[in-house]
């Protein structure tokens, strides 16, 4: 059963989910999809491979329904708040600007930034890493740098990226396609990934003292 666990997390995983089951004190099996996570809740009585049978059964809803949990997600957080109408400093490609934005026109700014560049990017790195993806986006990700559906080969880039050198969204590009070779991070993707960008662990350091992650 941890056997068929294992592959249940990786097809989640494929879509930036994590896999939480817990057995407790409840009458039926309840399934609560939240951002980048599915929470199972399992009665005491049920069965290991029952419980297994039960969450193979919503991997498709689950996947299916994950970008539609972020959007919601993502306009809670981006509610109008006290906040949002004072304006703040603007960095973009790691140079400050000699204007200042609320954090609405922030997002706004630097996701038209990030989608000017991503097809030159792209196209720059895909034939280097040799693989292509079928689809690129910019998100709001609070936690995440970039993250990439394997199965859909579908890459997303954080909105935030526009505030660094633009050498760090290059290697955030070269990280994902490289998982489109790993969808792991084991010694052969990073090695995909050195081959690539023999440089890296510079831009990798830049983003590493921040909060977003690579998935």
């Amino acid at each position: 059963m941890e056997i068929r666990l294992d592959t249940i997390r990786q097809q989640l995983a494929q879509a930036d989910i994590e896999l939480h089951i817990s057995k407790k004190r409840v009458k039926n099996i309840n399934f609560r999809l939240k951002p980048h996570v599915l929470m199972v809740s399992v009665p005491l009585h049920i069965s290991d491979s029952q419980a297994a049978d039960a969450v193979a059964r919503r991997v498709s809803w689950a996947i299916n329904h994950h970008p539609q949990v972020l959007e919601q997600h993502q306009r809670k957080q981006s509610a109008p708040s006290g906040l949002t109408t004072s304006k703040n400093p603007v960095y973009l490609w790691g140079t400050e600007q000699t204007f200042m934005l609320s954090h609405d026109e922030k997002m706004a700014y630097y996701r038209q930034q990030l989608s000017d560049v991503m097809p030159s990017l792209f196209e720059k790195w895909q034939p280097i890493v040799g693989v292509h993806a079928n689809e690129i986006r910019v998100k709001k990700m609070h936690t995440r740098w970039g993250s990439c559906n394997t199965r859909a080969k579908r890459i997303w880039l954080s909105v935030y990226l526009p505030a660094y050198p633009i050498e760090c969204t290059e290697y955030v590009i070269v990280h994902e396609l490289c998982h489109l070779h790993h969808a792991n991070h084991s010694p052969a993707f990073w090695q995909t990934v050195t081959s690539a960008m023999p440089d890296y662990r510079q831009w990798h350091n830049i983003l590493a003292g921040k909060t977003g992650q690579l998935d």
